[in-house]
């Protein structure tokens, strides 16, 4: 067997255990008339606890060479990261004497602790009190020729599925490279060349190896596909190292960047997950592979076995502790609106595509051309635009203001000292509040900053979502407005330049206003509460927001307008009506928020007209149904 490693429990944690363990002397030495007795106790078990092997072996009548060799093969035997003793009890019978002790065995972060009670029986020897030696010290059910082994047993990484229980990602090969124990002629020179191969430590890969049943494969390091072939050759070079694929549910697919990355165990995301990992195990790195990690690949059930040293088979079980079960996190994407999610933005300069359930508010698709699906798509904050007066209409509704009052469309107006310009469509003319909003007219819009009060603008926000603590298991945004207490301000956030949203934000806007009824957005269906593992920590969701059906029902004639003689004209599709407004460009962004049957959407794009999008999305959604 290998010489002693230095122990990875960090030196202070040791010292302290060490000091802890020695300042029971008084009352030990109660219990021993000959202090030499104490003394034996006490180094026998610090000297094993803090590795001063040779220490705890002279204590002993055995060999001292071979105890000390013992000692140190228990924690890699075990893998431990530390080994803690308490003392329990002291007898004496004549030139005889035994202590109990409580052990306390780290079998790794994340891994559990494995207490257990041991005996020293201690006799005389010279005059001096020694430790009476036997594997029995190690452990009551340790023999001769035995040695311990803690195999682990794990399952295969768990998939992100959609919320028709299909898989959103497709297995992909990942490479393990192990060793069988019982076949090393040299494991320190192994586990030397493939940590300057890999950048693995060499102490983790060698106690991987000691702590491995001898005749089974012990598997030491896991590659991808790239990192395999890059290392191919140099890993084929070191004797006694076994290959083998392993397929895992790995390779994300649309939307891609929600599903996540997944990677290797590497060197540096060991350390980032905080303890030793399994080789062949996988980690998150980002979306919800990185949120519902502990999901979805549970924790390892750990055995701790006596084995047989000449046989390699297993004697006894020690302690079980059965993990966690993994399962896979059943999101709320539908596959098929996805795909026509995907095809409309394809060809789109820049452009980000949030769907939901208007009835629910379930995230159906998120698709983006240049935009990141999580950072903007869930989580960005935008000016709302134009297309934000559909909220502020609800206010405007309530301070009086008609769908047939006639508003003036200059070309730029100045309202509290705040200058509008209208970007685009024609100027001139009283359109009605109806074809002013239809039409994106900001300079008409803004005019109505005057007819509205500060706490009903804020409130018909509020009941659309804007601000809402509401939180999904990835970053997100639900937007935010400002204090409203000049007609400026309320004129600024009436066409939603002072407004911040998200398109997940503006897409529930639009389902709430099909609905009748605000949701909140629900991304995870199973589990069905939030992960505890999430970059940031779960809140309460707010519940669903009643909106005022009479109101409510002049807001759908408002969007009905926009397709029909509005902006959003080029979002009209086959099949069912479609209901939307779109913003003119501001600062290159523009928007469509809008909906056809059940299905709620909003578009933001650069350079490309987002109710066209929004119009391809819902044919391709018609023509695949």
């Amino acid at each position: 067997m290998a010489s002693a490693l230095p122990a990875r429990t960090p030196v202070r944690k040791t010292v302290a255990a060490a000091l802890a363990l020695a300042a029971s002397a008084p009352l030990l030495s109660g219990c021993f008339e000959e202090p030499s007795a104490h003394d034996a106790v006490r180094d026998f078990l610090v000297g094993w606890q803090s590795g001063d092997y040779e220490m705890a072996a002279r204590r002993t009548d055995g060999d001292p060479g071979h105890v000390a060799k013992a000692l140190a093969e228990v924690r890699l035997q075990l893998d431990a990261a530390s080994l803690r003793f308490h003392l329990t009890g002291v007898s004496r019978s004549g030139d005889a004497s035994q202590a109990g002790f409580r052990a306390e065995v780290d079998l790794g972060e994340n891994n559990p602790l494995w207490v257990y009670h041991g005996k020293l029986p201690l006799h005389l020897v010279d005059g001096a009190w020694k430790v009476r030696w036997s594997p029995s010290v190690l452990h009551p059910q340790l023999k001769e020729g035995q040695r311990f082994a803690v195999p682990p047993i794990s399952d295969s990484r768990q998939p992100v599925l959609d919320r028709n229980r299909d898989a959103l990602q497709r297995d992909a090969v990942l490479y393990v490279a192990g060793v069988t124990p019982a076949h090393l002629k040299d494991p320190e020179r192994l586990c030397e060349e493939l940590a300057e191969v890999t950048g693995f430590a060499q102490d983790r890969l060698l106690s991987r190896i000691h702590s491995a049943p001898p005749n089974e494969l012990a598997p030491l390091v896991t590659f991808g596909r790239r990192k395999y072939a890059e290392l191919q050759s140099r890993l084929n070079a070191i004797q006694g190292i076994t290959i083998r694929p392993q397929k895992q549910p790995v390779d994300p697919g649309a939307p891609t960047q929600i599903v996540g990355r997944v990677s290797a165990i590497t060197p540096e995301t060991e350390q980032q997950l905080g303890g030793p990992q399994r080789a062949g195990d996988s980690v998150g790195l980002s979306g919800l592979q990185k949120a519902y990690q502990d999901q979805l690949t549970g924790a390892t059930a750990i055995r701790v076995i006596t084995l047989d040293l000449k046989t390699g088979k297993e004697v006894a079980e020690l302690a079980k502790w059965e993990g966690r079960s993994n399962a896979p996190v059943q999101t709320t994407i539908d596959a098929r609106l996805q795909g026509s999610a995907e095809v409309a933005v394809a060809s789109a300069n820049k452009a980000a595509l949030v769907a939901v359930k208007a009835s629910t508010g379930e995230v159906l698709a998120v698709a983006t051309q240049q935009f990141h699906q999580e950072k903007d798509a869930l989580g960005g904050k935008f000016a709302a635009g134009s297309v934000f007066s559909i909220v502020a209409a609800d206010a405007l509704l309530q301070a009086g203001v008609t769908a047939k009052q006639r508003l003036p469309c200059p070309s730029e107006r100045t309202v509290g000292g705040a200058r509008f310009q209208q970007t685009g469509g024609s100027t001139g003319g009283t359109p009605t509040f109806k074809g002013s909003l239809a039409n994106a007219c900001v300079t008409a819009l803004a005019a109505l900053g005057r007819r509205v009060d500060a706490g009903t603008l804020s409130a018909s926000a509020r009941s659309f979502g804007i601000g809402s603590d509401w939180q999904l298991p990835l970053k997100s945004f639900s937007g935010s407005l400002p204090r409203l207490t000049s007609s400026a301000a309320r004129a600024k956030a009436i066409v939603g330049q002072n407004i911040k949203v998200s398109p997940l934000s503006m897409a529930l806007i639009a389902g709430a206003i099909k609905n009748g009824t605000w949701h909140p957005p629900v991304l995870v269906k199973q589990p069905a509460t939030p992960d505890p593992a999430a970059e940031t920590p779960p809140v309460r969701q707010p519940n669903p927001i009643k909106l005022d059906p009479a109101r409510t029902d002049m807001l759908r004639g408002l969007m009905r307008a926009g397709v029909t003689s509005g902006t959003a004209a080029t979002a009209n599709a086959n099949g069912p009506q479609v209901y939307g407004i779109s913003s003119f460009t501001t600062g290159d962004r523009s928007w469509f928020i809008g909906y056809q049957d059940d299905v709620a959407v909003a578009v933001l794009a650069e350079g490309n007209d987002p109710a066209a999008i929004a119009g391809a999305f819902f044919h391709g959604v018609h023509s695949t149904a």
